[in-house]
């Protein structure tokens, strides 16, 4: 049998708490099998109780007090004493084989981008605990509305899946609002458009006349560009939380990514007629 998670990681307001609660109710609607592990040390709220919570082992907020550190200081020190009380997290993480984990991560994009802490949480969960493991990085589409935040948010998806060096998958989320103020949908121009920015399209700053293309930015500009176009790591899978459809492709590619169910024993010939004969 086959253990599962995968990691919902992104910038604060990228919408994951919701991704994560859309992602099971879809799951549990198909009859899978599949609990939400809270990450986040902060967190308040679930539209779904966590089956695993790291609060339970340790809160932001008791960090912050007794360590008198700031809020980025105090999710480190968190992280490293999950990672230094390993004996809870393997005792939480119990039986769970054949089901999937889905894992709601914080905001703090530098956990992905810059520290090893949450690289570390993935190499263990999959070393030690057996766990077939990817990530998901989501960026709100509002990160269209201005290109150079959203090169931005394409290179801290690359930074994210340079960091942590497992299997991965970029979502634009809350596609559901692009198009909400078109009664009939999106035109064919405004979908081109759209597909530019699912898979990154480097002329995009050329095609930008205002201060970005000013001669003291030139130069970084073209770098980002030709960064982004050297490397082709990142492209987009849109989330449309009003479609079913939406949800069903994103499960599948991460059921691919997961390799989900090839862990299964298959089924012989004698098992099936015995199955139909019960029926009958």
């Amino acid at each position: 049998m086959g253990r599962y998670a995968v990691l919902v990681t992104g910038p604060a307001g990228a919408g994951k708490s919701t991704f994560c609660a859309a992602l099971m109710s879809h799951a549990q609607s198909l009859g899978r099998s599949i609990h939400l592990f809270n990450l986040d040390p902060a967190a308040e709220q679930f539209e779904y109780e966590p089956t695993i919570d790291i609060r339970e082992l340790i809160t932001l907020e008791d960090v912050m007090e007794e360590m008198d550190l700031g809020p980025n200081g105090g999710l480190i020190y968190c992280f490293d004493y999950l990672l230094n009380n390993l004996d809870w997290l393997e005792n939480e993480l119990g039986e769970y084989d054949n089901d999937y984990l889905v894992i709601d991560c914080p905001g703090q994009i530098e956990l992905y981008t810059h520290f090893p802490v949450i690289s570390r949480f993935a190499g263990l969960m999959q070393q030690q605990f057996n766990f077939r493991v990817c990530a998901t990085y989501l960026l709100d589409s509002h990160f269209m509305d201005d290109k150079a935040k959203y090169f931005a948010g394409v290179l801290s998806a690359m930074s994210a899946m340079i960091n942590l060096d497992i299997s991965h998958l970029n979502i634009m989320t809350k596609m559901d609002l692009v198009a909400q103020h078109e009664k009939d949908g999106l035109s064919y121009a405004q979908r081109k458009e759209v597909e530019r920015y699912m898979d990154p399209d480097p002329l995009l700053f050329a095609d930008h006349d205002d201060s970005l293309n000013q001669s003291r930015f030139h130069a970084l500009n073209q770098a980002i560009v030709q960064l982004v176009e050297d490397y082709s790591m990142v492209s987009f899978l849109p989330l449309d939380l009003s479609n079913e459809e939406s949800l069903n492709l994103i499960l599948s590619c991460i059921d691919n990514i997961l390799q989900y169910g090839e862990d299964e024993e298959p089924i012989e010939p004698k098992d099936i007629e015995q199955e139909e004969s019960d029926l009958t």
